[in-house]
């Protein structure tokens, strides 16, 4: 018999207890798994950002405007060959739970900066530039809510009210279908007239969110940023330019520290199996001491046991561990198809690194049954009742 028939074999000699550490190790790495994906869609957001992008926010923070004046002299800054602005809405549809990523933007230059990103059709885009009421709305939004071209819907705030009805409510007439342009594109937006929206709010109006610059070249990127910040230098609303990428990472930053969620979930539920397991397992080798002295009456060399039993461990994780990042990566697949996030899935790197923590979490737990195998006696093993 094989040394691995036998680390198999006393692995399950007691088939309900490894079937029930088995579990709680697939568990842990499942969690693992998926919130290491879910991390990794974090870290991956920007990363389809223009390089020659930059966004101008409120010095404070993006959640305070900007006059929309200024976006007239932004695009008198050297460098800059396109400026546009957007606002956020908080909208959704009919039910508060049934959220709606919505802008209200330039039509004019929005389209045109982001033309890397979405894709509207000639007429769609005439029809938006020509109907003040026209809403764009994202490919994947537009499947999710059962949307189509000609539909009237009305679109609600949670932060706004509209002066003309005294409600949280616009009406829209659907324009345009937006297709992204490229695979990570996120097409779960719905774009409508900044103007609609400045002659309708209760406050805010003639003011922006947040001012997108297109650079020339991505080289005059800190030059450009530059200028601006220092063109309203100890103004009433000084401003804060950086890349598009870490404002949308910023943004994100917003929901909390992704990475500390991550790392206190995953090491208190590897804490809580360490010690499940690295108990079980010295259980499980004091139970079969007078097997471990009969090996060595035998000849098994004592190095050889040690193995066997550091071994059992080794399997014992790489055998709840590996289905469960399998599962996680399923599971992380069908929420990107269900969410549109392009980032969440599970990297090399994140599988990479949970091989390893089941390696380790083997030989911690091993460690000390298999020492003890090695230095047990076999007067003392026979004679263990």
């Amino acid at each position: 018999m094989t040394d691995f028939s036998l680390i198999l074999a006393n692995l399950f000699s007691r088939k309900l207890r490894a079937i029930l550490m088995l579990v709680a190790i697939f568990f842990a790495f499942l969690i693992f798994g998926v919130l290491a994906g879910v991390q990794n869609g974090f870290n991956s957001i920007g990363g389809g950002a223009g390089e020659n992008r930059l966004v101008t926010i409120n010095k404070i923070n993006f959640t305070q405007p900007l006059p929309v004046a200024y976006v007239e002299r932004i695009r008198a800054v050297n460098g800059v060959a396109r400026a546009t602005y957007a606002n956020w809405f908080g909208g959704y549809y009919q039910d508060g739970k049934n959220q709606v990523v919505t802008f209200a933007i330039d039509p004019e230059f929005y389209l045109d900066v982001f033309a890397s990103e979405f894709t509207l059709t000639p007429e769609e885009r005439a029809a938006f530039m020509t109907d003040r009421t026209g809403l764009l709305v994202g490919r994947k939004t537009a499947d999710q809510q059962g949307w189509k071209l000609g539909d009237r819907i009305p679109l609600s705030s949670n932060i706004y009210t509209n002066k003309n009805t005294g409600k949280q409510t616009w009406d829209f007439t659907i324009v345009g279908i937006l297709e992204p342009a490229r695979e990570d594109a996120g097409t779960n937006v719905t774009f409508f007239h900044h103007a609609y929206f400045n002659e309708s709010v209760t406050f805010g109006q003639d003011t922006v969110g947040w001012i997108v610059i297109e650079t020339a070249d991505k080289a005059q990127n800190t030059a450009v940023s530059k200028a601006i910040d220092e063109m309203f230098a100890n103004s009433p609303a000084e401003t804060a330019t950086d890349t598009e990428k870490a404002f949308n990472q910023a943004f994100v930053g917003q929901l909390g520290n992704i990475t500390l969620i991550v790392t206190l979930v995953v090491g208190a539920a590897f804490i809580t199996i360490l010690m499940i397991v690295g108990n079980t397992m010295v259980m499980a080798v004091r139970e079969r001491t007078k097997e471990i002295g009969v090996m060595k009456t035998l000849g098994f060399p004592s190095g050889r046991i040690f193995k066997m039993v550091l071994g059992e461990s080794l399997m014992l994780s790489l055998l709840g561990g590996l289905p469960a990042l399998g599962v996680a990566a399923l599971l992380l697949h069908l929420m990107r198809k269900a969410v549109g996030f392009p980032g969440l899935a599970l990297s090399s790197d994140f599988v990479a690194l949970g091989i390893a923590i089941m390696l380790a979490l083997g030989l911690l737990t091993g460690i000390i049954p298999a020492w003890n195998a090695l230095r047990l006696n076999i007067v003392t093993a026979l004679g263990r009742q």
